[in-house]
């Protein structure tokens, strides 16, 4: 089924260049395969979780200003290993790792600690609630508390969605590639 489906963007695509005179292989199959890719924002779209239904119903919120995809995780992986997760340790990567984002992890109105959850664990495959449960300042009732050393400035992230896509690059690349191919056919006929 799936050959099928190219084979007939291909058929189309040849379709379409042979009436503009630039019927090659080579052409169709780039323009072809520019069209199939995804973009970024759409798999950074997948991976970042929705919110609880109960949550939401008590205040809508907004998305995460840090892009969290790109973060530096072998802070944490590199440090805090299983099978037996040393708390001190592990600890003390989650500090280096979150306390930069503390302003924007402790904002109840985004999603930026949730996300960033999410990436821990897609990056260090850990067992559920390991640096909930572990790591807690007992003399706070805040939850962590991060040094000065630990909660250094830091540049944000650009979000994805405001990177040029590969998918517009290849796009832009082909058409160019297919005017050129164009441009010299003509020249050679005349």
């Amino acid at each position: 089924m799936l050959k099928h489906n190219y084979d007939y963007i291909y058929r189309g695509w040849n379709w379409i260049l042979m009436g503009l005179g630039l019927a090659t292989p080579v052409t169709a199959v780039i323009l072809s395969i520019t069209l199939l890719l995804p973009s970024a924002s759409a798999s950074d779209q997948l991976l970042h979780p929705r919110v609880s239904a109960a949550r939401s119903l008590l205040q809508a919120q907004q998305g995460c200003p840090v892009n969290f995809e790109n973060l530096n995780y072998t802070i944490i992986t590199s440090r805090c290993r299983g099978p037996r997760y040393p708390p001190n340790i592990c600890c003390e990567a989650f500090k280096d790792l979150a306390c930069p984002y503390a302003d924007e992890l402790n904002d109840q109105t985004n999603n930026c600690a949730t996300t960033m959850f999410s990436y821990i664990n897609l990056n260090g495959h850990y067992p559920p609630g390991i640096f909930a449960n572990e790591c807690r300042d007992r003399h706070s009732k805040r939850g962590l508390e991060c040094t000065d050393a630990q909660s250094a400035p830091h540049t944000p992230t650009p979000d994805s969605s405001s990177a040029a896509t590969p998918t517009i690059c290849l796009f832009f690349l082909s058409l160019l590639f297919s005017f050129f191919i164009y441009s010299t056919t003509c020249a050679t006929i005349n």
